[in-house]
């Protein structure tokens, strides 16, 4: 065996570490600079920071102010702010078709994939989180129609159910005399009648006044996750998108209960066990789930069960919290200003004593014979829209013009709607609560805000769901303040 020198062989190593060590500082320092002057960006304004480093961004959104954060900045920078080496944020109503155009070829960044669920230990894309445009299309086109108002309101005595075991609990509660959380029960209604619509049945959170299962808090810690993660998303594989975490921490499957509750709600019907085994008989109800299987068990290879099940939790994931919060916001901006709740109940008083109104409220008679009331809606929606970060695209390969400058392709670009929704330029006095802007404005104005409203996002990946949330609130909010309710 050949002498070897120990010393010179510690030495080599030593030697090799430092090199590879002051390469990688070399790198991330290249990497840095390169940020910083990234062709096409480095002219736009923004936190100095932010152009070097993605670390300002998570944090921000970690202090949870990061939509305020995005109107100071684009009051002071204008309609460009970059936000991270590689993210602009827009803030100008032309740029929306730009961005958002039916077309398409703005993709969806990484940041929505993280917010999908598990089949089988292994993700789902849905509407909201695929980033593939033909595999959204050809799944729009066969679920739109159940999410179209006309379907919709097949299921309205189903949501009447709903509104009248809500004010029945309120009225329980009043007698107790004791403070209740608002907030908390318009979730409840908003989660029930979403078991409503998908599964024709109640949830339970009406009936328990409580969070069934910890769905409220388990959607709370995934929206909080996919916030923070969402900033970062090369990080998701290696933490919740791990694909050997629920084979070595078989626990982790319990941050996919959104699943799990979706089939425990299934499972009361029917019974599905494996891709091929989703059999319900015609019953006569119009709820989701009963659209969908028709649908599969006539044709299995246009929708399969895995398809059913995926739509079926994007329901129970999305279809309470960004309600509930606009919900929330209605209520608060009436109590904060006593003068608009007087008028509206005064509406909601003259339309009923002219019996123009049913117990409970219908849709139709509500954006019908309640135009102040729908103002109020909007307005509320204006002020507080449920999404508060950035709408995040992929501007394509060839590059665009945004504002007036060039952003070179693989730019993320995207639009917070606090930013939009409080532009001056379109929203005269954007921080004051004024319904009877939307009754007032003449023609072109009203036509300006209405495009400049992205409370359920633009173009092709508008909210599906949106009508859901429309006819909840305009059916629960006059019902909960008509005079005969105390």
């Amino acid at each position: 065996m050949p002498n070897v020198n120990l010393s010179v062989v510690k030495a080599t190593i030593f030697s090799l570490k430092y090199h590879f060590v002051g390469s990688f500082f070399l790198l991330l320092a290249l990497s840095y600079v390169y940020n910083r002057y990234r062709s096409g960006l480095s002219r736009i304004p923004g936190p100095s920071l932010a152009k070097w480093t993605r670390l300002w961004r998570l944090h921000d959104v970690y202090k949870g102010q990061s939509h305020q954060t995005a109107i100071r900045l684009h009051k002071k920078h204008g309609p460009l702010v970059r936000i991270a080496p590689n993210i602009i944020s827009v803030g100008d109503p032309a740029a929306i078709k730009t961005i958002y155009g039916l077309t398409g070829a703005f993709t969806k960044s990484a940041f929505y994939p993280i917010q999908s669920i598990s089949w089988n230990k292994k993700p789902q894309m849905n509407l909201f989180s695929t980033r593939d445009t033909v595999y959204h299309r050809e799944q729009k086109k066969k679920v739109a129609h159940a999410y179209s108002l006309t379907s919709l309101l097949g299921s309205e005595e189903a949501m009447d159910s709903c509104t009248e075991l809500f004010t029945s609990r309120l009225d329980e509660w009043a007698m107790t005399q004791k403070p209740i959380d608002l907030g908390a029960w318009l979730q409840y209604y908003a989660f029930d009648v979403v078991g409503e619509v998908t599964f024709a049945q109640k949830l339970g959170f009406l009936e328990t006044g409580g969070d069934v299962d910890g769905m409220m808090e388990t959607i709370e810690g995934i929206l909080f996750y996919a916030s923070m993660c969402g900033q970062v998303p090369e990080m998701h594989p290696f933490l919740l998108g791990n694909p050997l975490f629920p084979y070595l921490i078989p626990a982790m499957e319990s941050w996919n209960a959104v699943l799990t509750f979706t089939l425990k709600a299934i499972n009361s019907r029917t019974t599905i066990q494996r891709d091929g085994e989703l059999e319900l008989s015609d019953d006569g109800t119009r709820d989701f789930l009963s659209k969908w299987a028709a649908v599969k068990n006539k044709d299995p290879l246009k929708m399969s069960t895995r398809d059913v099940i995926t739509h079926l939790s994007a329901n129970v994931f999305a279809g309470s919290d960004t309600t509930a919060i606009a919900l929330r916001a209605i209520i608060y901006f009436l109590i904060k200003h006593p003068q608009k709740m007087t008028k509206v109940v005064e509406e909601i008083d003259t339309a009923n004593e002219n019996g123009k109104l049913s117990d409970p409220i219908s849709y139709k008679e509500s954006t019908s014979h309640l135009s102040y009331m729908g103002a109020v809606i909007k307005e509320a929606m204006r002020l507080h829209p449920s999404v508060g970060l950035l709408m995040e695209r992929h501007v394509p390969p060839q590059g665009a013009e945004i504002c007036g400058q060039f952003i070179p392709g693989g730019t993320i670009v995207g639009i917070n709607p606090w930013v939009l929704h409080s532009d001056p330029t379109v929203y005269k006095d954007p921080e004051s609560f004024v319904p009877e802007r939307w009754l007032t404005a003449d023609a072109e104005l009203l036509s300006k805000m209405e495009n400049s409203f992205l409370s359920f996002g633009a173009g092709s990946r508008t909210c599906i769901g949106r009508y859901i949330s429309l006819m909840e609130m305009h059916k629960v909010v006059p019902q909960l303040l008509r005079s005969n309710m105390g």
